[in-house]
């Protein structure tokens, strides 16, 4: 599933439950309080007034249960990471996380569950919490109502989808995307950022990527996006997507999925092909 269709995943259950966090809170979130509280703070001095906003209006919203701002020394904590990215969207930054804590035991199996929680654990703490440091408090936010709007419009992105810590490869892929079907290459991509090649590779392997599996990853997307929702021919996809040739479309999408586009839109409209390798196979 691409990034896109679980958006849409998202926002259908959303409209179906009528609830904005399907199910994490004791009662449903119901649709438009996300964007009210994001209203209420847009106009705060910096990220702390903006908390206190949040706060206040969260419990103005949920009464049973509370967000609530706390400090412990050079830390400052919040108890619903839910804001997380609305706080980091607010100030232009990552606001990079230094412990988490939990009200509970520590569970037998931390493996899979933990991997949203991306620095060091805490368990049977007095309350669950998000820890980061303190001075990020007063830093000045940066957005404005036009911004809000736009955020607010794939805010379901932001709440649903899997964290992940990119902040350099989450702009670049954002870029190539909006570039399409230009496709532009390394060079011209890091001269749009100001940046030699070389900066931009490096700032890309700290992160742990590359340019070209950034490219073929939103390639990879696209393409199965659009053999799943379109009739489109292999000839007009395959430079849609940056090849030249249909034949190297099609080799490049084998060795993604181990199915060649034609065999995958088959299978995707379940047509009985068997397909060896292929993670959506179905047997003859």
């Amino acid at each position: 599933m691409t990034l896109a269709q679980y958006t849409v995943l998202g926002r259908a259950l959303i409209e179906e439950r009528d609830d904005e966090v399907l199910g994490l809170l004791p009662r449903p979130a119901r649709r438009g309080g996300f964007a009210l509280q994001a209203r209420a703070v847009i106009g705060a001095a910096t990220l702390e007034v903006a908390i206190w906003r949040l706060a206040h209006v969260f419990r103005l919203l949920y009464e049973v249960i509370e967000l609530e701002l706390v400090r412990a020394g050079p830390l400052a904590g919040l108890v619903l990471r839910v804001y997380w990215q609305l706080l980091a969207w607010l100030v232009g930054c990552r606001l990079p996380p230094v412990r988490f804590d939990f009200s509970f035991p520590r569970p037998a199996d931390t493996e899979g569950c933990m991997r949203n929680f991306p620095a060091p654990w805490r368990f049977g703490a007095p309350a669950s919490a998000l820890w980061f440091e303190a001075s990020w408090l007063k830093l000045p936010l940066c957005r404005d109502e036009a911004a809000l709007r736009a955020f607010l419009n794939d805010g379901v992105m932001y709440i649903l989808l899997p964290r992940r810590d990119g902040v350099i490869s989450d702009r670049l892929r954002a870029q190539l995307e909006r570039s399409r079907p230009a496709w532009p290459d390394l060079d011209e991509v890091a001269r749009a950022k100001h940046m030699s090649d070389s900066s931009l590779q490096r700032h890309l392997a700290t992160e742990g990527t590359a340019f070209q599996t950034i490219e073929d990853d939103l390639r990879r997307d696209l393409a199965i996006f659009r053999l799943n929702t379109s009739d489109v021919s292999l000839g007009r996809l395959a430079p849609e997507l940056g090849f030249s040739e249909s034949s190297s479309f099609e080799r490049a999408f084998k060795g993604w999925t181990g199915c060649s586009p034609g065999v995958y839109r088959r299978i995707g409209r379940g047509q009985s092909i068997h397909c060896a390798g292929c993670p959506v196979e179905s047997s003859t």
